[in-house]
């Protein structure tokens, strides 16, 4: 009986595996490090984009000064289910499943091959620490599943204008989210790169870079303070280009 569940959990493990890593390729992803993996998209319905899809060989700071400088507008009418009602799956397996999948190490999934009970956050991006990770009622929170962009933020700066469909996708789109730090998430809240950066200040590049693709991708803007805090971390790092994303017909 032990060893059918072994071969239950693994044969699971092996298709969402398989599945990730196909439906990556169709899209045209090439993995680099943590920051720079992605799954596909889920949208409840087909859906196009027709925003300027970031292109990862671009520059940051070039794709920048594409976006609109503009106030915060009202938060009125914000809530998380204006964008979904909770994660989306594929293959049957919560979204938030799949990115602790692709970003933890050593991984250890329950029977059903799609809850991650334990792994290891290896570095985090926002501290750069080594964090382990166990499921549970007092422990899970320890690695949280972050908005780069958050949704509040989003809200007031040019979301409320998207359709739902177009929320949907960016609430669940893998290019805007990361497993990290559950106190360094916490700490970040809504926060824009005008009020918050990564405490690991070799992450910053990368992390101000995935906004920018992230605000590219869904027509959001900056206010003028967010700019200025972009552009100043991307002055370190002019070379840094756009996290590689996908593609919509």
């Amino acid at each position: 009986m032990h060893g059918a569940i072994v071969g239950k959990i693994e044969r699971r493990r092996r298709s969402v595996v398989v599945l990730i890593a196909v439906l990556s390729l169709i899209a045209g992803v090439v993995s680099e490090a943590i920051q720079d993996r992605s799954v596909p998209v889920p949208t409840p319905t087909p859906n196009v984009v027709t925003q300027q899809i970031p292109i990862a060989s671009t520059p940051a700071i070039q794709s920048l000064d594409k976006l609109q400088i503009k106030g915060r507008a009202p938060k009125t009418g914000y809530s998380r289910e204006q964008f979904s009602t909770d994660w989306g799956e594929i293959g049957g397996c919560s979204l938030r499943e799949l990115i602790l999948l692709r970003d933890l190490q050593n991984t250890t999934l329950d029977e059903d091959g799609c809850r991650v009970l334990n792994g290891t956050l290896n570095p985090d991006p926002y501290t750069g620490k080594t964090i382990p990770f166990q499921r549970g009622a007092t422990t899970s929170q320890a690695v949280q599943i972050d908005h780069v962009v958050a949704v509040s933020d989003a809200w007031q700066k040019g979301a409320q204008q998207l359709t739902p469909d177009l929320r949907y996708q960016f609430y669940n789109d893998p290019l805007n989210l990361l497993a990290v730090d559950g106190p360094a998430n916490n700490n970040k809240s809504d926060g824009d790169a005008a009020t918050w950066l990564p405490p690991n200040k070799d992450y910053r590049c990368r992390y101000v870079a995935r906004q920018v693709a992230v605000k590219v991708k869904y027509t959001l803007w900056v206010t003028q303070a967010e700019y200025d805090a972009i552009k100043n971390v991307l002055g370190n790092c002019p070379d840094q280009v756009l996290p590689i994303t996908q593609t919509h017909g």
